[in-house]
């Protein structure tokens, strides 16, 4: 019979991990199988300065906390070394960061994650992680809203010099 002690720590941790897949804005899981201590290292260090939580942790005790969280569908890619990145505040950014650092570093690989509450496999991880940042996407709409104003203004232009000559 398991010791009452070990039973309550790995409740705790569930509830650890529940909180934090209900907390955080995006979740990802990642196989990170294969990697040194200096790639782990360095992933750690980029994930810390993003704001991103990055752990490694037992798919049994995940699965508990999936179901707590009542994101089951998220157990199928819990198999394997599993390192899981909570991101409270930035939706896009463990996805970004952990698929720049699978490109450098064949033995990373993205399985899937919860993003604001919705499921998403490998491939929608990698395509969110390919998006521009919000700042890139601001400046795209607002070239989008500028380019009918700059063209009626170059118009314009054109048919008072067509005027003047």
């Amino acid at each position: 019979m398991a010791n009452a002690k070990i039973i309550q720590g790995k409740q705790q941790a569930v509830d650890e991990i529940t909180s934090k897949l209900r907390e955080s804005a995006a979740t990802v899981v990642a196989d990170y199988r294969g990697l040194n201590v200096a790639q782990v290292t360095e992933l750690r260090k980029q994930l810390r300065e993003a704001g991103v939580e990055f752990q490694v942790l037992k798919n049994s005790l995940v699965r508990r906390a999936t179901a707590s969280a009542e994101l089951s569908q998220l157990d199928e890619v819990l198999t394997g070394p599993t390192a899981v990145a909570f991101s409270k505040d930035d939706a896009v950014a463990p996805a970004k960061i952990l698929n720049d650092f699978a490109k450098k570093n064949d033995a990373l690989k993205l399985k899937g994650g919860v993003v604001e509450g919705a499921i998403y496999n490998a491939d929608q991880i990698k395509a969110l992680a390919e998006l521009p940042s919000r700042e890139g996407l601001l400046s795209m709409l607002l070239s989008v809203l500028q380019a009918p104003m700059r063209n009626f203004a170059l118009a314009v232009k054109a048919v008072a010099e067509q005027k003047e000559a």
